[in-house]
């Protein structure tokens, strides 16, 4: 391999007691000198980067994100960015229109802000597109909204009964309106959707490297992986398209994850000699998401009637199966990672993974809670006593539209104010990775970090920033979105600049210690490299 010298411009270590350094040296993948050694070690080099002032910081990783599916879902029909249901439904229209036929439409990415409290109804849907199953996935996914002509192909009556683990909405005669919430509903319809074709997946893989390598991302955990979707990245990482690593996680069922034990060791089994592809985690859902009033609460909904069945929200297990479950992946060696997004989820995920340590002993497990939305202040110790990671997508740590039209009145103002305690759980000494969920939101690093940094919208506002003691300095922030997602990796010769690390690199287009932190988010990147390898440059 080359020796590559990097010269002229602020090299930030993420060692946050360490002065920036000018000058860094890889040779053979591995950093071998930093500062003036690197220049004087760097005489005999193969590449100079000058770098004109620009920063050089260590590669990101997003540690919770759906890759294969940001990608797939550029190739469908794209809400994203959308604010209106007139904009919808005119986009759903014009699809119709430019890909006629019988067969489904399946969008993505719609602003569930749009929608009253949340939830769509058929007949808005039937009067762009009365004639064919239309179904709709808002950016959170816990929700599928859909037309008239869905619920008819998939059989969904006012006698239908809510499935396990999910909810369909109803008029007051008891008639679905068209919205269903949570994956047991969700599946009602999904099921009938078009397969995948391997090359359209391929089309998929190749999109979503370009998006994340041109967003500094050199390893990412696809927080949900199914067998097709585990060879979709295997394949293409032996046809050469791979240009960032992968972990898989596999999804445990309710009801069934004692027969998927088998198939996910023989998953894993099938990534072991890949340089690019893993398959070592387990993923849980322990709850919804509090804009659709699934989230697990431990009071209830501030904004729910007193009939309501599910008043605290629809936890996904019951607190005993999901320990038990949790304990037996995690004897099985699997890393755990688990969805809680209210203070009753967390609670009962903290409880099921010191269920796991009291029975399996000591292990290095490095569990993960994401998310992390609802925290209460009694469970925060308990994510350092326990090891467990807290994974925030710290973009999301703002007051915008979703926080004031669904979540303050769903949660009252005390509960909103203590929504993604990242300054708090950092101060109580747990260990953080920042991820985006992408394509719930922006898979740019960047942009997640200006929030970090200034719990600030896209707006600028408010000024101070929302909750401003859960704010956190840039250096730390950087260390969450590389170093510690390096550690949920269990990569722990990557996620820093150091001598005999990886060469894991991103050079930024501005000096981003001269960049104040509302402005990061306007920061881009020029160039990321992997193991001393090139692998974008804008």
């Amino acid at each position: 391999m080359t020796r590559v010298l990097f010269t002229g411009g602020t090299v930030v270590t993420g060692d946050i007691a360490a002065p920036p350094a000018e000058s860094l040296l890889v040779d053979d993948g591995r950093i071998i000198a930093i500062g003036p050694d690197a220049v004087v070690r760097g005489a005999a080099h193969d590449e100079v980067v000058d770098l004109h002032g620009r920063s050089l910081l260590p590669a990101f990783r997003d540690a919770h994100a759906h890759p294969l599916h940001g990608g797939l879902n550029r190739l469908d029909l794209d809400l994203t960015g959308l604010t209106t249901l007139e904009a919808v439904q005119r986009a759903v229209g014009d699809w119709h229109r430019a890909h006629p036929g019988a067969g489904w439409i399946v969008g993505h990415g719609y602003d569930p802000t749009i929608l009253p409290r949340s939830i769509g109804r058929a007949e808005w849907i039937n009067s762009v597109c009365p004639d064919r199953p239309v179904a709709l996935v808002p950016t959170d996914c816990h929700a599928t909204w859909v037309n008239s002509a869905a619920l008819a192909a998939a059989g969904i009556t006012a006698d239908t009964p809510d499935p396990p683990q999910g909810e369909i909405a109803r008029d007051p005669d008891g008639s679905p309106c068209g919205h269903l919430l949570e994956f047991g509903a969700i599946e009602l319809v999904s099921r009938f959707f078009p397969a995948t074709s391997p090359e359209r997946s391929r089309a998929g893989l190749i999109e979503a490297m370009r998006a994340l390598s041109s967003a500094g991302i050199v390893w990412a955990q696809d927080a949900l992986v199914t067998d097709d979707e585990l060879d979709t990245y295997l394949t293409g990482a032996a046809d050469g398209l791979a240009t960032c690593r992968i972990n898989a996680a596999f999804r445990a069922e309710p009801g069934r994850w004692q027969q998927q034990r088998d198939a996910f060791a023989a998953g894993r089994a099938r990534t072991h000699g890949s340089e690019w592809v893993t398959a070592h985690t387990v993923k849980f859902f322990a709850d919804g998401v509090i804009e659709a009033g699934t989230g697990f609460l431990l009071e209830p909904y501030a904004d729910c009637d007193p009939g309501t069945v599910h008043r605290c929200g629809l936890p996904n297990w019951e607190p005993e199966a999901l320990a038990e479950a949790v304990r037996a992946f995690d004897a099985d060696g699997f890393q755990i990672h688990i969805h809680a997004i209210g203070d009753g989820g967390v609670r009962m995920s903290l409880d099921a993974i010191e269920h796991a340590i009291r029975h399996n002993g000591a292990r290095d497990r490095r569990p993960v809670i994401a998310h992390t939305q609802l925290v209460h202040p009694d469970d925060r110790p308990r994510f350092a006593a326990l090891g467990v990671i807290a994974n925030f997508e710290p973009l999301w740590a703002c007051y915008d539209e979703f926080m004031d039209e669904l979540a303050l009145p769903r949660l009252g103002a005390a509960r909103t104010a203590m929504q993604y305690p990242i300054g708090s759980l950092l101060a109580a000494g747990a260990r953080l990775s920042f991820g985006s969920d992408w394509p719930v939101s922006s898979h740019r690093p960047l942009e997640g970090l200006a929030v970090a940094v200034t719990r600030r919208n896209r707006r600028g506002e408010p000024i101070g920033g929302w909750v401003p003691e859960e704010r956190i300095p840039m250096l730390t922030a950087i260390r969450a979105y590389t170093e510690g997602s390096a550690y949920q990796a269990f990569d722990d010769h990557a996620g820093r600049l150091a001598v005999g690390m990886r060469a894991d690199l991103v050079i930024a287009d501005h000096d981003i210690t001269a960049v104040a932190g509302e402005e990061l988010g306007g920061v881009t990147v020029d160039e990321t490299w992997l193991a001393g390898r090139r692998v974008f440059t804008a």
